[in-house]
């Protein structure tokens, strides 16, 4: 028998050049999927569920709840003797709009229920800083702030998750709380804006450390500051803070470049390029940037704690900074700027009240007479405003 030669070859394959093809592979089509999953910027990756989102919705409940005590507490129909917006709402009426622009509780109400002021932090009511989170000016304040908390807050936490939302949520809030404490005026000031501003600051750095995932980038940059500037210009207004919500916006950036790290784009790359990747895109995903973390993360200590020591201290630097004043407030005839002892001279009979400003001279009579010493101080700084 014939022998037949065995044609068979066997070939080596060159390592280095099996790497390089499934470097390139691998690197190709990591860009392809970053490209094919491009998505805009209000429209989540992730379809998380509606209990998925929870964080935000509790928010918005314990703000309500807060908003309703408000109102209860300022009681218009009895304490301002039915001198009220919309008397059909009773116990729930609000404050004229001359008093309140905002239709909402009177300061002495707001005094009451938490609302920042530069005499009575003097007083060390510190247990205020915590509770000026949860107010409202009134319904228009009330309804807009939280319309915005809703449209921004349900998208970060679709995208990011419901504990660093949450976290980004009290810690920038509260933040910006600190810093009304140290400029605040000897008028009532809440700060439930702060916590809509750290989720702004927080969605201003996710949508620029992750450009490269979003399309429709310019409108949703437009977008983020077109709210941040119309709740700006309401916080010119009384009651409403402005400086809570600057301290609050700088916070909020500062913890979203901490924790708002590279979204779902590595979970849906697992999926498609297979689990032998899986390991990488967890490291690439802890350690993503880890220097600009880690600067954000000390920028924000500093921040909190110098703003923490200097409220303890008792620090108001409102009285070294005469234009600080406009930065929160728009001289009008109806209120002032400025820090006015308002005193007044009290004349009663037996149906007739009249209150005369010992500053400007001008009075005012009322038709009754019995009448809070709180709300009698309300009506006073109204004739001397």
């Amino acid at each position: 028998m014939e022998e037949k030669e065995d044609d068979t070859k066997i070939s080596i394959a060159d390592p280095i050049q099996d790497h390089q093809e499934t470097t390139f592979s691998f690197d190709f089509r990591t860009e392809f999927l970053q490209d094919e999953n491009k998505t805009p910027f209000f429209k989540p990756r992730s379809r998380r569920r509606r209990r998925d989102t929870c964080v935000i919705f509790a928010f918005v409940i314990i703000h309500s709840v807060v908003f309703l005590i408000t109102m209860a507490v300022n009681d218009c129909g009895y304490n301002s003797h039915g001198d009220c917006a919309f008397k059909a709402l009773g116990r729930m009426s609000f404050q004229p709009l001359l008093e309140n622009p905002f239709l909402g509780p009177s300061a002495s109400a707001l005094d009451k229920m938490g609302a920042i002021r530069k005499t009575l932090l003097a007083e060390h009511q510190t247990w205020r800083l915590f509770m000026c989170p949860l107010l409202h000016a009134g319904v228009f304040h009330f309804m807009i702030n939280l319309l915005c908390i809703i449209f921004i807050g349900i998208y970060l936490e679709k995208e990011f998750g419901s504990i660093r939302t949450g976290i980004i949520y009290m810690l920038s809030a509260f933040s910006g709380t600190l810093l009304t404490a140290i400029f605040v005026r000897d008028s009532p000031a809440v700060c439930s804006s702060g916590a809509l501003f750290g989720l702004l600051g927080a969605a201003v750095s996710a949508l620029t450390r992750n450009w490269r995932f979003y399309t429709n980038k310019g409108a949703a940059l437009l977008t983020l500051f077109f709210v941040a500037g119309f709740n700006l210009m309401l916080g010119l207004l009384p009651y409403m803070d402005n400086y809570s919500s600057i301290g609050s916006l700088i916070s909020g950036f500062l913890l979203g470049l901490v924790l708002f790290y590279t979204p779902q784009i590595w979970q849906v790359a697992q999926k498609k390029i297979g689990d032998s990747v899986k390991s990488s895109f967890n490291w690439k995903q802890k350690l993503d940037r880890p220097v600009l973390r880690s600067a954000s993360l000390i920028l924000f200590s500093l921040l909190f704690v110098g703003l923490l020591v200097a409220v303890l201290l008792g620090i108001n630097i409102s009285h070294y900074c005469r234009w600080c004043r406009y930065i929160d407030c728009i001289p009008y005839k109806r209120w002032s700027c400025n820090d006015l002892t308002s005193s007044c001279e009290t004349m009663g009979s037996d149906k007739e009240l009249t209150l005369t400003c010992m500053g400007n001279g001008n009075f005012r009579v009322f038709p009754f007479t019995n009448i809070s010493q709180e709300r009698t101080q309300d009506l006073c700084t109204l004739i001397c405003s």
